[in-house]
């Protein structure tokens, strides 16, 4: 065992057995864990008042006549209300083992059964202890990253754009210092993901603000009127084409012109493309005469370029001319965070005019954000604006999201994935002796998410085997 740092947070033993209290503190010294011990409830909470804990092992009982576990709940609950989050590791005897349960389904970190064995036990504290430390560096990276949300929202036009995560701070810092330059962006990410409004923050804060800002689905257009659109057409150069038509690259001359699905371009729209990238130079359709034209291009694209390049399918030279800095937009389930805010956000904005949006019930919080969200965020506004329209009651619910009332056939396609997740759930538990809070580690999860996830795969916790 890697013992802790004599500088990190403490554990504290609550115990009214002072034979208890000095074997703990004599077990976790002997690993390199600092440990405060409190001999009953109140001097537990006096104690948790003053200093911030890494970790609580207590007692369920602190007389002989009570049984049940109602004092160690009561206790249980306080030290929850000084340090929210704070992980507390239940010590059990069989009356109140139920109760001990319980109390790990409203989110105790674990229990121990009397008597403990040295080691588990150490190892259960020393590893809530590391968990600790982490979610302490993680609540100053949290606070930093707040700072430089705020401050880059001072000095940037971030077009409203919301976000906590600090996967979109990165892309929006990127965008925001490649903005001013004229160099042509390349935005990836899946469909849905917001990689459109990145382009409306690249223009936003470019030189050509002020200049037209035009947007074209490469993938919505014909493919035998793609060159027309992009580039303009004579008269007579096509079937139907009776005057000369302006393609968008004039119509954006000195700004910024925005090609999403770019990888839908035509070998022959790829060659003009790469022309006008490199010469600043087009040819309408049907015309000997290159135009002049001064745009920057933002290209965006939910297909590898990188492999549509090695395949052939598109050009390598066009490629590395478009791809001078790429912005990768994470998917919205690589970015958790965001989740609830911009839940918030979409809710507030599809509210009822003079109306407050309804809020979120906390079982429709935590459907939010244990949807894999396929969709991404064009998902999660549909669904928000969809439960503000059918919402019944004082606050939007999971059923008003549309969540829980899939089609039977809907149910059948999914019950494969979730016996695969059910088997691998039951694997890492067990691999993990029950302990939730190592599970939860493993699998990138809160502790509470994990026993929302047991409870829909109907996974239920079981005694851990003994040794």
């Amino acid at each position: 065992m890697i013992p802790m740092s004599q500088e990190g947070l403490r554990v504290l033993i609550v115990d009214d057995q002072e034979a208890v209290r000095q074997a703990l503190s004599v077990l976790f010294d002997l690993h390199g864990i600092p440990s405060v011990a409190a001999g009953d409830a109140d001097e537990a909470l006096a104690v948790a008042r003053r200093e911030r804990f890494g970790a609580v092992v207590q007692d369920m009982n602190f007389s002989r006549s009570e049984t049940s576990g109602a004092q160690g709940a009561a206790l249980f609950r306080a030290l929850r209300e000084e340090q929210p989050g704070l992980p507390v590791v239940l010590m059990t005897a069989w009356a109140s083992l139920e109760t001990a349960v319980e109390l790990v389904r409203e989110g105790a970190a674990d229990y121990v059964e009397k008597p403990w064995k040295d080691d588990k036990l150490v190892a259960t504290v020393a590893n809530f202890l590391r968990l600790s430390e982490l979610e302490a560096e993680n609540e100053s990276l949290r606070r930093e990253l707040t700072r430089g949300r705020r401050e880059l929202a001072a000095r940037c036009d971030l077009r409203g754009l919301v976000y906590e995560s600090e996967a979109m701070h990165r892309v929006l810092s990127l965008a925001a210092q490649v903005a001013p330059s004229d160099a042509p962006i390349l935005i990836t990410g899946p469909s849905g993901s917001g990689k459109e409004r990145i382009a409306e923050v690249v223009q936003a804060n470019s030189r050509r603000r002020e200049r037209p800002f035009l947007r074209v689905n490469v993938g919505a257009i014909p493919e035998e009127l793609m060159e027309a659109e992009l580039f303009g057409a004579e008269a007579g150069s096509y079937t139907g084409q009776k005057g000369s038509r302006e393609g968008v690259f004039q119509a954006a001359d000195g700004g910024t012109l925005f090609l999403d699905e770019i990888d839908s371009l035509s070998p022959s729209g790829q060659v003009k493309l790469l022309r006008v990238l490199q010469t600043g130079e087009l040819q309408r359709l049907g015309s000997p005469r290159a135009v002049s034209v001064d745009v920057r291009v933002l290209s965006a694209t939910n297909a590898d370029l990188a492999a549509s390049r090695a395949a052939g399918r598109f050009r390598e030279d066009l490629f590395f001319r478009l791809n001078v800095v790429e912005l990768a937009v994470p998917a919205l389930a690589d970015r958790p965070r965001d989740i609830l805010p911009l839940a918030r956000f979409f809710a507030a904005r599809f509210a009822e005019p003079d109306r407050a949006a309804l809020p979120f019930s906390a079982a429709a919080e935590a459907a939010l954000v244990e949807h894999d969200w396929p969709g991404n965020v064009r998902e999660l506004e549909n669904r928000v604006q969809r439960a503000t329209l059918l919402a019944g009651g004082e606050r939007l619910e999971p059923a008003d999201l549309g969540f829980g009332r899939e089609s039977a056939a809907a149910e059948r396609d999914r019950s494969g994935e979730d016996t695969a997740e059910r088997r691998e759930l039951v694997r890492v538990l067990e691999e993990e002796e029950g302990v939730v809070a190592r599970a939860a580690e493993r699998l990138d999860v809160s502790r509470q998410a994990l026993y929302r996830k047991m409870a829909r795969l109907g996974v239920e916790l079981e005694r851990r085997p003994k040794d």
